[in-house]
C-alpha cells in the first residue's frame, strides 16, 4: 500500500476518534444540563417552606362556648375515624351546648391515628381555622367522609367559601403540621387509647360516650361548684 494512502487512513482514524471523543463530551454536557434543569424545576416547583408557628398559634384551638365556662369538654378526634363521624352525626355536641349554654366550652384537638390520610386532613382543618371557618370545614369533612384525599380536601375549601389559594398554600407547605403533631403528642401523653376520646375538665371519657353519660359527668362537676 502506498505510503501516502496509509498516512491518509491513519489521519482519518485519528479524526474519527477525535470526533467521537468530541461527540461524547457534548453528550455528557447535554446530560448534565438536563440533570441541572430537572433539579431547578424540582426546587422551583416545590411549595415554599412555611415559617414556624408562633406560640400564640400553637396555643390556639377550635372552640365553641365562652372562656368563662365552668366545664370544658375537649374532643380528641380524627377526620378519618368512623366512630368520630358517628358521634358527630349523633348531634350530642349540639345537644350539650343547647342544654348547658355558657356553662360549657367545647374544644377540638387533633388525634389523627386511624388512616394514612388523617394527618393531612387534620392539617386541612387547621388551615380552615386560620381563615375562621374550622367548624364549617369540620362538619363538611364528616359529611363527605371517608373521602379525605388531598385533592378532595382542597375541593372542600371552595364549598365553604375559603380563600382557596391561601388554603392550598397552607396545606401544600405543611404550615400547620407542628400544631397537629403537638395535639397528637398531647393525646399520647394522656394515654388516650383511640378516637374519639374526651376530657371533661380533667376527667377522661373514652368514647363515644352517650349524652346521658356526658350529662352525669357535667352535672356532677357543676354540683360541686365546678
Amino acid at each position: 500500500m502506498p505510503k501516502g494512502k496509509r498516512k491518509s487512513q491513519k489521519q482519518t482514524r485519528r479524526e474519527k476518534m477525535r470526533a467521537d471523543k468530541e461527540r461524547k463530551k457534548w453528550v455528557g454536557y447535554g446530560a448534565l444540563a438536563l440533570v441541572l434543569i430537572a433539579a431547578i424545576l424540582f426546587i422551583t416547583s416545590r411549595p415554599p417552606n412555611a415559617p414556624p408557628l408562633d406560640d400564640a398559634r400553637l396555643s390556639s384551638n377550635p372552640i365553641l362556648g365562652p372562656d368563662t365556662a365552668k366545664v370544658t369538654i375537649t374532643e380528641y378526634g380524627d377526620f378519618g375515624c368512623p366512630a368520630c363521624q358517628s358521634w358527630h352525626r349523633s348531634g350530642i355536641k349540639e345537644q350539650l351546648l343547647a342544654t348547658y349554654g355558657d356553662d360549657i366550652q367545647f374544644i377540638w384537638k387533633d388525634f389523627p391515628v386511624i388512616t394514612a390520610q388523617s394527618p393531612k386532613a387534620a392539617e386541612a382543618g387547621q388551615c380552615a381555622l386560620d381563615q375562621g371557618k374550622f367548624w364549617e370545614y369540620h362538619d363538611l369533612l364528616y359529611a363527605k367522609a371517608p373521602a379525605i384525599s388531598v385533592s378532595e380536601l382542597k375541593n372542600y375549601a371552595s364549598e365553604i367559601g375559603l380563600d382557596t389559594a391561601l388554603f392550598e398554600a397552607c396545606l401544600d407547605s405543611d404550615q400547620n403540621r407542628a400544631k397537629v403533631e403537638q395535639n397528637l403528642d398531647e393525646a399520647r401523653r394522656l394515654g388516650l387509647p383511640g378516637t374519639p376520646s374526651f376530657l371533661v375538665n380533667d376527667t377522661k371519657l373514652i368514647g363515644p360516650p352517650s349524652f346521658e353519660f356526658f350529662k352525669s359527668t357535667i352535672d356532677g362537676i357543676l354540683a360541686s361548684g365546678g
